[in-house]
C-alpha cells in the first residue's frame, strides 16, 4: 500500500468537507460545493504504415472539464460580478467593454480534520461560462437559496509546496 509523503503515520484519505476557494488573493466567502476538477486525454490510434490489421495508442487532444461552484444567495454580489465581465463583452455594437480581468488564477486548498493544509491545487485562467443567480424557487420548500459559477479554465496542477508544509 502506497503511504503518504509527509505524513507517513495517517492511514486514511482526507475528508472533502473542508475546503477553500481563492480567487485574486482572497478567500471567497461561503462556498459550500466544488464539483470535481477534471480532465482526460483523447485516444488517438493512428495505424502502422502498410499494416492496417494494427494500430497504435497514442495520447491525443486533452480536455478540461468545467468547474462548478455553489453557495448561498448573499448580499455578496461578486459571483455577478465576475459573470457579467465575460457576459458584457459581447452585447453589441458600441457596447463593447474590456475583456480584461474575466480570467483569473484560482487556488483550491483542502483541509484535514484538525484544519490544516493538506493538498492545493492551482487553476489557471478560469472564466464564468454560466452563471445562475435564482435557482428555482418553491414557496413550500425548506431550503436555502444558491448560485452557481460554472467555470472553464486552461488548465490546472497540484501545488507541490503545499505538501512540504503539511503535517
Amino acid at each position: 500500500m502506497a503511504q503518504f509523503k509527509t505524513n507517513v503515520t495517517r492511514p486514511d484519505a482526507y475528508k472533502n468537507f473542508k475546503f477553500r476557494v481563492r480567487w485574486e488573493g482572497r478567500i471567497v466567502a461561503g462556498i459550500s460545493k466544488v464539483s470535481m476538477v477534471e480532465r482526460a486525454t483523447e485516444l488517438g490510434t493512428p495505424r502502422e504504415r502498410g499494416d492496417r490489421s494494427s494500430s497504435r495508442k497514442l495520447p491525443g487532444r486533452r480536455q478540461l472539464d468545467a468547474i462548478t461552484l455553489e453557495r448561498g444567495v448573499t448580499y455578496d454580489a461578486e459571483f455577478a460580478e465576475w459573470a457579467n465581465k465575460v457576459y458584457t463583452i459581447a452585447t453589441g455594437l458600441g457596447a463593447e467593454r474590456s475583456p480584461r480581468g474575466f480570467r483569473t488564477d484560482m487556488l483550491l486548498e483542502v483541509y484535514n480534520e484538525a484544519g490544516q493544509l493538506a493538498v492545493a491545487y492551482k487553476i489557471f485562467r478560469a472564466w464564468v461560462s454560466e452563471y445562475q443567480a435564482v435557482p428555482d424557487c418553491d414557496a413550500n420548500a425548506n431550503a436555502v437559496a444558491i448560485e452557481r459559477l460554472k467555470l472553464e479554465s486552461e488548465g490546472w496542477e497540484r501545488d507541490h509546496d503545499v505538501e512540504a508544509t503539511c503535517a
